[in-house]
C-alpha cells in the first residue's frame, strides 16, 4: 500500500509526494504542524497541509532568502529573523562572520521543538551562542523593540492567518524604525506566476516606505511552480550589489546569482511598472 500526501496549491494544482513515514504530528495553538519521511524530499515540515521546508530542497529557499540581503549589507552585524522556526534562515545568517547575533522570533514555539528534535539538518543553530530565540508575536515585538537591526527578514508562512499582518503597511513601519541606517529589509513574497498581484501590492506597500525596493528570484521545487519571489528594502545601497563574501559553504548563492536573480521576466517587469 502507497502513502501520498498531496497539497492543494490552488483549486486546480496540486504538488503530491510519497511519504514513508510519519514522523510527527501534533496541533498546535496556531496551526496542525506535521513532519513526514518523504522518498523524493527526506524529511519535510507541512503546517496547514502545506510545504514548508524539506531536507533536500530547503537551501535553494534559505539561501536567496539570507544571502542576497546579507552580502549586500557593507557590515552586517546584527540580524532578526520573523518566523522561521525551522532554523534554516539562523543557519545562513551565521555563516557571515561579521554577524554578532541573530534573533530570531517566532510565534508558534512548537514549531520551533519539532524542527530541533527532528529536523536537525536544518534547525543545527538555534542553540549557537550568537541565537537569541524568542517565542512571541514578530508583529508585536516589533512594536515595542527598541533595539536596531542591520538586516531583517521576514521568512513568513502564506499570507493567511497569524501571517497577514506580516504583509501590511503598518507592520513594514515597524521594520523601518527598527533597521539601522544602512539596513535592508527581505521578505518571501510568493510565486510570481500565481501571485503576482500580492507582489505588486507589497511592492508598492513598501515604496511609501523606503527609497529602495526590488524583486528578485528563485527556484524553491516544493513551492507553488517551484517558482518564488523575495523583495528585498534598503535605506541605502543598492541591493543587488554583493559588496562581501560568505565564508560558509553555499549550495545555490553565489555572487554570480545574487546579481542575476534581480533579471526580471518580461510579466513580471510590466507588472511592478
Amino acid at each position: 500500500m502507497e502513502l501520498w500526501f498531496t497539497e492543494k496549491q490552488t483549486e486546480n494544482l496540486g504538488l503530491s509526494i510519497k511519504v514513508k513515514e510519519t514522523i510527527y504530528r501534533e496541533r498546535s495553538e496556531y496551526q496542525d504542524i506535521l513532519i513526514v519521511e518523504s522518498l523524493q524530499f527526506g524529511r519535510t515540515l507541512l503546517l496547514d497541509g502545506t510545504f514548508q521546508t524539506t531536507e533536500k530542497d530547503e537551501f535553494f529557499y534559505h539561501e536567496m532568502l539570507t544571502h542576497v540581503g546579507l552580502s549586500a549589507h557593507p557590515e552586517p552585524r546584527k540580524v532578526l529573523i520573523i518566523g522561521g522556526g525551522d532554523g534554516g534562515a539562523v543557519r545562513e545568517a551565521l555563516k557571515h562572520s561579521s554577524v554578532e547575533q541573530v534573533v530570531l522570533v517566532e510565534i508558534d514555539g512548537k514549531v520551533i521543538e519539532a524542527s530541533k528534535r527532528y529536523l536537525p539538518l536544518i534547525s543545527s543553530c538555534l542553540d549557537d551562542p550568537k541565537v537569541k530565540v524568542l517565542v512571541t508575536d514578530g508583529i508585536k515585538y516589533l512594536k515595542k523593540t527598541t533595539e536596531g537591526f542591520d538586516v531583517i527578514l521576514i521568512d513568513s508562512t502564506d499570507p493567511v492567518g497569524p501571517a497577514v499582518g506580516l504583509f501590511e503597511h503598518e507592520f513594514y513601519s515597524s521594520v523601518n524604525k527598527a533597521l539601522n541606517p544602512e539596513g535592508f529589509l527581505v521578505a518571501q513574497t510568493e510565486s510570481p506566476f500565481l501571485h503576482t498581484d500580492l507582489i505588486v501590492r507589497v511592492n508598492r506597500t513598501l515604496s511609501e516606505i523606503f527609497p529602495t525596493v526590488k524583486v528578485y528570484l528563485a527556484p524553491v521545487p516544493t513551492y507553488p511552480t517551484g517558482y518564488w519571489s523575495f523583495t528585498i528594502a534598503s535605506k541605502t545601497h543598492d541591493p543587488s550589489i554583493p559588496r562581501r563574501q560568505i565564508e560558509g559553504p553555499t549550495r545555490y548563492y553565489n555572487q554570480d546569482i545574487h546579481r542575476a536573480s534581480f533579471s526580471l521576466p518580461s510579466f513580471l517587469k510590466d507588472a511592478l511598472e
